[in-house]
């Protein structure tokens, strides 16, 4: 199993690449481990794309708003909902007399993107910033599109916040032995040409505000990465990321990925604590919070949602993560995309109050 580099060899190659980097749009977040978080009053999410689309029971909770919006589109029943593997959010914030539209996430194809902003009432032009959680196409891949499509009514300034420079490494599937095929690369000469700036997280930064990232995510629990793609650490035709220490590692072979920058977006609710948005959650659900907690010095955590990356655990991991995320006490947990079924019937068995289900279509509502 590959070894994940250490915390400091992250900041320092981040922090060289920064400086050495061709592209000038790119910038290292300045942020010092001791982050001042800002405080919201309000937080709507409306999940664009999910891996499903679904009619739960009716919601009730004291602690947040559930609206569903219809599959078909009010007016042409020829219209509907468009359901595929990946995660895509809006996510509108408001802090006092100031409201924050971002994006989280792209799903993976920009059809499926438009189709549901256009059902869900989002308004692209609104957006303010966007945030990409990590290199997964199923979670980028109707980014470049949507760009290309909007960028003239996006603000001139528009900023992407991203991990690090592993989001922009090359991944893989795995076939047949030593078989593998492609799963996209994200390429920084278009986010160049499309003139916008990337901003890499790697250290806990504030986002337009109102939001922040975890940055790179401490893994200290019994949590492990859980089976997914391999990721080639090298530069190939212009495309790829540059990771000495990984590269090295790797000895030019593709390797388990361990989203060495892989970050959470979060939002401190005022009065309530913590929103933990984990768009896959790869190294972890629970070493996730925990850092959001750590990096923000709040200690109550209000909601837990998006994608844990629990499909492929087994019963005993399912049980373990269900009994650790119970003992931080969230008032709202909400698994999306990559969860599984298995984790929905472990949080209905020990954390039922608290267990919100989620769908492509659904909007939640914090602090309303």
């Amino acid at each position: 199993m590959f070894n994940t580099l250490n915390r400091r060899e992250l900041l320092l190659t981040s922090a060289a690449l920064a400086a050495q980097s061709g592209f000038m749009a790119s910038s290292l977040a300045q942020s010092s481990t001791a982050l001042t978080v800002p405080v919201i009053d309000r937080l709507s999410v409306k999940v664009l794309t999910d891996s499903s689309y679904d009619t739960p029971r009716p919601t009730s909770s004291p602690w947040v708003k559930v609206r569903r919006t219809g599959l078909v589109a009010p007016g042409d029943y020829r219209k509907t909902l468009h359901n595929e593997w990946g995660l895509a959010l809006a996510l509108e914030s408001q802090a006092g007399n100031e409201t924050r539209n971002l994006m989280l996430d792209f799903g993976y194809t920009i059809e499926a993107l438009t189709n549901n902003m256009e059902i869900m009432g989002v308004d692209p032009s609104k957006m303010q910033a966007l945030i990409l959680s990590h290199g997964h196409f199923d979670h980028f891949g109707g980014l470049i599109a949507f760009l290309q499509k909007n960028r003239d009514r996006l603000p001139a300034s528009l900023t992407l916040y991203t991990g690090g420079e592993d989001n922009f490494c090359r991944r893989l599937m795995g076939g047949a032995p030593g078989q593998f095929s492609e799963f996209g690369v994200l390429d920084r000469r278009e986010l160049d040409a499309l003139k916008v700036r990337v901003v890499l997280c790697p250290t806990p930064t504030v986002i337009a505000g109102q939001a922040f990232s975890t940055g790179v995510i401490e893994r200290k629990s019994f949590e492990r990465v859980l089976p997914n793609t391999l990721v080639d650490y090298s530069i190939k035709d212009g495309l790829g990321c540059n990771i000495p220490a990984a590269a090295e590692k790797a000895q030019g072979k593709p390797v388990p990925d361990e989203h060495l920058n892989e970050h959470a977006t979060c939002f401190h609710l005022k009065d309530r604590g913590l929103i933990v948005i984990s768009s896959c959650g790869h190294a972890g659900i629970v070493n996730t919070t925990r850092q959001a907690m750590k990096v923000s010095g709040v200690d109550k955590v209000h909601a837990i949602l998006g994608g844990f990356h629990l499909f492929p655990a087994d019963e005993a991991y399912l049980k373990q993560t269900v009994a650790e995320l119970n003992a931080l006490k969230p008032d709202v947990m909400i698994p999306m995309h990559c969860s599984g079924p298995g984790l929905l019937a472990s949080l209905r068995a020990l954390m039922p109050e608290r267990l919100i289900p989620s769908t492509t279509g659904t909007e939640f509502i914090f602090g309303a």
